[in-house]
């Protein structure tokens, strides 16, 4: 049941029209407390959609009583109609919930640069308050839906110091523009975990830096990412802030995993692990010059360990390392060793859809990890034909 497996949630997934397809494209949460908690990251994406400007002022008092997504239309670059039409999505789910607009979140994705039909949106939110139930998790997972293929859900389940039991869900959308600015598509998670909005931002932050941050498909940041967390604190559970994070933190990783997984086009999903750095910083630096490099993921495309490419990635950064020291490696073979020539690269077994490349820059003892994807063929016709 995802977000509505946490106690004190409904949901709900309906058709409103937006989507040619007449597929499931408006989507409804609703926190029925007893707290109200919320916390929430944001794109850093200066060209931000109406909806991430109106959120932004919902959560900033630390409290979202409701969550309204749409796919099938951004509302981004939509001027001022676009934010009006924003406020009037929220005034409408307040309306028909009887609760303040203020304390409805708003998340919009799609194409760029198009009006909302209100004349769907208005009637969808009807319809959805109507579905609303304990089981409608997926529903709303299902509704948020542009070019992924399959919905996307996670669930920890714990305990804190008493041994009384809370849970995390979450659902997410997101097959490209996957690139970091705080978060990187649209999520909803969920808590019936009793926590402060303080604690919440914080945990939130932690996690989302070392999960959604680090999830770098295609290297185009949308001007619409947002990860939205609601605590209901219906549980009575009152994790310590480190149990909780965990939590959190797993949950959000298996989402991002999802989403690279999930990644338009993709045929490898590519962990680029950069490790003995001389700062986190440096790691990560390294591995996302290496998932960004188009011709390194073609290349993982064509099955091809080409390591020059890392290395002339690697090379573009700032990070601590001698040339002459770096190691590569692709699925457990050492293709480069001390900046020059390793093992025979037709030992690499690039058939897997997992691919793991490790880099050595032999500087320290700091790492981090990037996800991403190869270039396909597809990806290109996709992007090509998605406004069409």
């Amino acid at each position: 049941m995802t977000i509505t497996a946490p106690q004190g949630f409904r949901a709900a997934g309906v058709t409103a029209g937006l989507k040619a397809s007449g597929n499931p494209d408006l989507a409804l949460v609703v926190n029925d407390g007893p707290s109200k908690a919320a916390a929430a990251v944001f794109t850093s994406n200066r060209v931000a959609a109406a909806p991430v400007h109106w959120s932004r002022q919902v959560v900033s008092d630390g409290r979202v009583d409701a969550v309204i997504l749409n796919s099938g239309g951004a509302n981004a670059c939509t001027g001022p109609t676009g934010f009006q039409n924003t406020h009037s999505t929220a005034e409408k789910v307040a309306k028909v919930l009887g609760i303040s607009a203020t304390d409805v979140f708003v998340c919009s994705t799609g194409l760029i640069g198009e009006q909302l039909p209100m004349d769907k949106v208005l009637p969808g939110i009807e319809a959805a308050a109507a579905e609303l139930s304990t089981d409608g998790g997926p529903a709303a997972g299902t509704a948020i839906m542009t070019t992924d293929s399959v919905p996307k859900s996670a669930l920890f389940i714990g305990t804190d110091a008493d041994g009384q039991e809370f849970s995390i869900g979450g659902i997410a959308k997101g097959a490209g523009m996957l690139a970091p600015g705080l978060a990187t598509m649209l999520v909803v998670l969920t808590t019936d975990a009793l926590v402060q909005p303080e604690m919440l931002d914080v945990v939130l932050r932690d996690a989302t830096r070392v999960t959604f941050d680090r999830a770098d498909s295609d290297g185009c940041m949308s001007t619409n990412d947002t990860v939205v967390l609601l605590a209901s604190g219906a549980s009575g559970a009152v994790p310590a802030a480190e149990v909780f994070g965990a939590g959190l933190t797993q949950v959000c990783a298996e989402l991002a995993r999802k989403l690279i997984a999930d990644a338009e086009g993709a045929s490898h999903d590519i962990a680029i692990r950069t490790f003995n750095a001389a700062s986190e910083a440096d790691a990560e630096s390294v591995s996302r010059s290496v998932a960004r490099s188009n011709l390194f993921k073609a290349a993982i495309f064509g099955k091809d360990p080409n390591w020059g490419r890392v290395l002339s990635a690697v090379g573009t950064t700032d990070a601590a390392f001698e040339p002459d020291k770096l190691n590569v490696a692709m699925n457990g073979v050492q293709i480069c060793r001390n900046g020059s020539i390793g093992d025979d690269r037709s030992l690499v077994d690039l058939e897997p859809r997992e691919v793991l490349v490790e880099i050595d820059l032999q500087a320290g003892d700091a790492e981090a990890t990037i996800w991403t994807n190869d270039l396909t063929h597809d990806y290109v016709h996709e992007n090509s034909a998605y406004s069409s």
